[in-house]
């Protein structure tokens, strides 16, 4: 019974404090940043107030996400610290409990934050951040969003089931013309029946023209090039005008992991570089689970004899989020240079935060 009490104690003191945390540091992010892009949309596009607000409420899913793991080592830095400052864990152990069972709610709260997090990251921000862009592009800059992009994917399903997949490596705003083009066709089993690659497309006001291919039909049977045919000129047999093609484009951070799992398979059928989208990917998994790997860290080093828990703990967990953040962006570095896998660049520091925190409870259990 006593145990139980002190787990709700223990848990309802970090949770608050992570509260506090959210709060905080989505302030700080919010006044440094936010804020100052909302001045910028007032003052060059005349942003209404309604356009305002929806940049405001859609900009902060997407800061929240960031404030989960700093709130978490926040909170286990200045819990534990007051509990150790104020004797508290002195009069637990004198009561043969051990380290492990007092820091046991703040762990498994870090575990339940990381997969929450996890999830808010794939459901929630995705769709706010499109939104967001929505809200910019078409209410405040009073445009589509026309410009140049690379990487254009263009996908026509037909019950769930992929019916055409068309890649371009680049988009021109410019002259309004696709570069480097592969059509493909697929039949009713999913696999490639029709290919058409060209070196340009260009808008004629009505439809797009493709210049200079070949037209590949697929034998069923091995897969091999069953008829082939160059062209001068052919139509691209897709609807969408130069607008809807770059509007259907998301960034980065408006893909779930699912949407950047399929541009990474369709990026590499041509042989494009898919690093940087593969560190974007795993990244979606180790930024949140940073929220164990601080709890881990800080109630070991929230132990630390102080009589001046609060100012020490808020200066700690300033490191500690400096030194992850320092690795999260030398392991990005890594993966998109080359140096590193992406899967295990992107690893490094939640590695490294998992390494430190096991040898710092260890320490402190005994």
């Amino acid at each position: 019974m006593h145990l139980r009490i002190l787990d709700k104690y223990i848990f309802r003191e970090v949770f608050l404090t992570f509260l506090f945390g959210i709060a905080a540091f989505t302030a700080v992010f919010v006044g440094s940043g936010t804020l100052f892009s909302i001045a910028r949309y007032i003052t060059e596009y005349g942003a209404s107030l309604q356009s305002v607000v929806k940049i405001f409420v859609l900009g902060l899913p997407g800061v929240i996400m960031w404030t989960f793991p700093m709130s978490m080592v926040l909170a286990s830095l200045l819990t534990f610290g007051k509990l150790s400052s104020s004797s508290e864990i002195t009069a637990m152990k004198s009561c043969g409990i051990s380290f492990t069972r007092i820091a046991a709610p703040a762990v498994i709260m870090g575990f339940v934050v990381s997969i929450g997090a996890i999830a808010f990251n794939e459901y929630v921000v995705p769709w706010a951040n499109t939104a967001y862009h929505n809200v910019l592009y078409y209410e405040i800059q009073g445009k589509s969003g026309m410009k140049s992009q690379e990487h254009i994917i263009l996908k026509e399903l037909d019950h769930d089931k992929i019916k055409r997949l068309v890649y371009a490596r680049a988009y021109d705003a410019d002259t309004q013309t696709l570069q480097s083009i592969t059509l493909q066709e697929f039949n009713a089993d999913s696999k490639v029946s029709h290919v058409e690659n060209a070196e340009y497309a260009e808008w004629n006001g009505d439809e797009w023209i493709m210049h200079n291919g070949m037209i590949y039909d697929i034998a069923q049977e091995d897969g091999q090039s069953e008829h082939t045919m160059r062209f001068n000129k052919q139509v691209l047999p897709i609807q969408a005008n130069p607008k809807q093609i770059v509007r259907e484009q998301k960034e980065l951070e408006e893909m779930t992991m699912k949407e950047l799992r399929e541009q990474i398979e369709i990026m590499k059928t041509q042989y494009v570089d898919t690093k940087t989208l593969e560190a974007e990917l795993y990244q979606r998994v180790t930024v949140p689970l940073a929220s164990l790997i601080f709890a881990l860290v800080g109630v070991p080093l929230g132990l630390q004899p102080t009589r001046n828990s609060s100012s020490a703990g808020f200066a700690m967990s300033i490191i500690i989020i400096f030194c992850y953040y320092a690795l999260m962006t030398l392991g990005n570095a890594l993966a998109r240079g080359g140096i590193l896998p992406p899967l295990l660049a992107v690893w490094i520091p939640n590695i490294v935060g998992m390494v430190v925190g096991f040898i710092l409870i260890r320490r402190a259990s005994r």
